[in-house]
């Protein structure tokens, strides 16, 4: 088992390894204390047959009182209205301020989770236990939690850090390949931003079906996480490095009502920003073609099938724009990201850059 430690506003570890469900309440148990009495696992209808039930046990194996939350699975869940429900769940069952959540499913559960965490009785502990790559690569840690409204994604959240991360590799081994390539664009995008030699190893075309695989690209990813979160944890500086592709990947989601998933669209959306980087004189030459090869490798589609107009429209809504400016996240060479700041005027012109 490996062990990262986060120090934020809250100090936590993520603890990645094989077999870690079934001890997962014991080490529940040691991360929330002993006044925690119920906890209420909130999963997805994909999710809950495959791991809950030994989830359940473990914790009831640890003294916990375990109740069960499933909503539809599918980014079209991360809404309010699933929200509610889980907020009105809580109340029926009674949950106090000495009770906990775990999320237990992939970055939609762990965002949804994390909301209801921050909001009910205004802040209760949780604990995101991620069954996808994305989400142990990347939105399990950190403490960013939130759900989608019509006008755009993650519009509506919290920073709100878990007491705990419990990534057991086994079960990867339920995934399809999208869905480890949704995680492998997020690792992609770790090494693309400060981390060459990951970079490096990826461009390799590694097993992603490969536990000792998994483990190394988890927890290069998440050490990356951990550096930036640490230095800035409420997204206001260096933490925005995180978002690179993230700005048109989040557009392509929206003009697709979600049918492109979302590191499907981050790997198009890093390929787009980096074209444009270039066409913009902000950019290596060798910045943009070979990340768009190691992408291609995987098998990932990097047509847009979007216009420039269709995205820049679905970008002005994007949470990282600050009045008439966008801070855009640009790879200046292999492994090192900067942030520039572009004129909302000038938007589409950098997206046209980019599609040419």
């Amino acid at each position: 088992m490996e062990k990262i430690t986060i120090t934020a506003s809250k100090t936590y570890d993520v603890l990645t390894g094989s077999g870690l469900l079934p001890r997962a309440g014991a080490y529940i148990r040691q991360a929330l204390g002993e006044k925690v009495r119920k906890i209420c696992v909130v999963t997805d209808s994909n999710v809950a047959p495959l791991y809950s039930d030994a989830l359940i046990s473990s914790l009831e194996e640890s003294g916990f009182v375990a109740v069960k939350f499933v909503f539809a699975a599918g980014e079209a869940s991360k809404n309010l209205r699933t929200l509610s429900d889980l907020l009105e769940f809580l109340a029926q069952r009674q949950l106090t301020r000495s009770d906990a959540l775990v999320a237990l499913g992939g970055g939609v559960t762990g965002d949804l989770t994390g909301f209801a965490a921050a909001s009910y009785l205004r802040g209760i502990p949780f604990v995101q236990v991620p069954t996808t790559l994305l989400a142990a690569v990347d939105s399990s840690v950190g403490g960013k939690t939130g759900v989608n409204l019509e006008a755009g994604k993650n519009l509506a959240g919290a920073f709100w850090q878990p007491s705990l991360v419990l990534f057991d590799t086994d079960t990867m081994a339920t995934l399809s390949q999208d869905l480890l390539l949704d995680g492998a664009a997020e690792a992609i995008k770790a090494g693309a931003i400060a981390d060459k030699e990951l970079l490096s190893y990826i461009r390799e075309k590694p097993d992603l079906k490969d536990p000792a695989v998994i483990t190394h690209l988890s927890g290069r990813a998440i050490e990356i996480k951990r550096r930036v979160v640490q230095e800035d944890e409420r997204d206001t500086g260096a933490r925005q490095l995180l978002n690179f592709g993230h700005t048109l990947g989040h557009a392509i989601e929206k003009c697709s009502g979600f049918s492109v998933s979302h590191g499907h669209a981050v790997a198009i959306g890093m390929v787009i920003e980096s074209r444009a980087a270039l066409q913009f004189g902000w950019s290596r030459e060798d910045c943009a073609a070979p990340l768009s090869e190691i992408l291609k490798k995987f098998g990932f589609p990097l047509d847009c099938p979007y216009s420039a107009s269709q995205l820049t429209q679905a970008a002005l809504s994007d949470k990282k724009r600050q009045g008439d400016r966008l801070t855009l996240v640009i790879p200046a060479a292999q492994g090192d990201c900067q942030l520039k700041e572009l004129p909302v005027s000038r938007l589409e012109e950098f997206i046209k850059a980019g599609l040419s």
